[in-house]
Formats: structure tokens, sequence, C-alpha cells
């Protein structure tokens, strides 16, 4: 497709002036095989339009939240306290969450789940993923995952 100066017009306001080869047609050997506006790069479908820079943007906000929602949905943890009166029995654990992994969730989560058992949650003393399981599996003993 030969390569007409009009067709640019669309990315006049991009470089702030028309597009012109200048004199340097006649000085480009086989230059017939070619158009010129691929030859020096100049075409009008290679102009970045504002609507392209705006469906750039689109896509990577998209790509970005898809991202940190695969993030917020991998596996989170919480490790707590518990009590339990009459008599008074402490204990450790590790939980899975089923909501976000912030403590006020898991606060939210655990409270019922420890009662349905006779235990009242004192406090959530982190939430953390699946690196952080290894090292409290002794320390919460049988209560590791058990709620």
């Amino acid at each position: 497709m030969p390569w007409d100066a009009g067709l640019v017009s669309a990315c006049d306001d991009t470089w702030g002036q028309p597009h012109e080869t200048g004199n340097i047609r006649g000085l480009l050997s086989n230059s017939g095989l070619l158009d010129s506006g691929a030859l020096l790069n100049i075409r009008p479908e290679m102009c970045i339009t504002n609507d392209m820079k705006t469906f750039a943007l689109s896509l990577t906000l998209l790509i970005a939240t898809a991202l940190a929602g695969a993030a917020s949905a991998d596996v989170c943890y919480a490790d707590y306290k518990a009590k339990q009166d009459s008599p008074l029995r402490l204990h450790y654990g590790v939980a899975r969450l089923d909501g976000t992994c912030e403590k006020k969730s898991a606060l939210q989560e655990l409270t019922p789940r420890l009662a349905t058992e006779g235990w009242t949650l004192l406090t959530i003393v982190s939430v953390f993923g699946e690196e952080g399981l290894a090292q409290r599996k002794d320390s919460a003993g049988k209560n590791y995952l058990r709620f």
C-alpha cells in the first residue's frame, strides 16, 4: 500500500507537526520496492494514539487487579491464644482462614469456631501464609490446624 501523507493527520497532534520525507527519498536505493512510510518508520499505524494509551493503561490496571485478587486468594493462616474456664485451660493454636488475611477477619472467623468446642478466643497473634506454617507446628501441638 503506497504511503500517503494525508493518512498521518491522526498522529499530527502526537508529534506536533506533520510527517515529511524531505528530499531523502531520491537518495534511498531501491526505495521503489518498499513504501517510504515503512522504510522511514513513519506510517500512521505506527502512531500511538490517546485511545491506545487509554487501552494500555486499562489493560495494565486490569492485570494488576487480577494479580492482587490472586494474591489475596492465597491460603492464609492465623496463630491464636484461647482459653477454657472451669477448670482454666489455655492453648496456643494455628488455624486456616477462609476470609481475608487480616487480624480482624481472623478474629471474626475463629471466635465462633472455637466457641463450638467451649473455647474463648483471647487474641490473634498474627496472620501469615504457608511460609509460616512449619515454624509454628511444634508450638501448636495438637491444636495445629485443629479449628
